[in-house]
């Protein structure tokens, strides 16, 4: 049960920095152009740290759905 409640706000806090997002694309407060800035460094953190993990996208990854090899 908490379990689902923490991915519960998890998700909500994604959804709303998206929106946040939009709206500052769009001119919005000051507020929302802050969060959107917080929503777009974390998305870089993340993707940064995902490419640190040692597995490169370049060289094919996973390969396809199936998993095995391109060649």
């Amino acid at each position: 049960m908490t379990g689902i409640l923490v991915m519960s706000g998890v998700l909500t806090l994604v959804v709303a920095g998206c929106v946040c997002v939009v709206w500052a694309a769009r001119g919005g407060p000051r507020r929302v152009r802050a969060v959107a800035a917080v929503t777009l460094t974390a998305g870089e953190l993340a993707r940064v740290a995902s490419r640190s993990d040692g597995t490169s996208r370049r060289d094919g990854g996973s390969g396809g759905l199936d998993g095995g090899s391109d060649t």
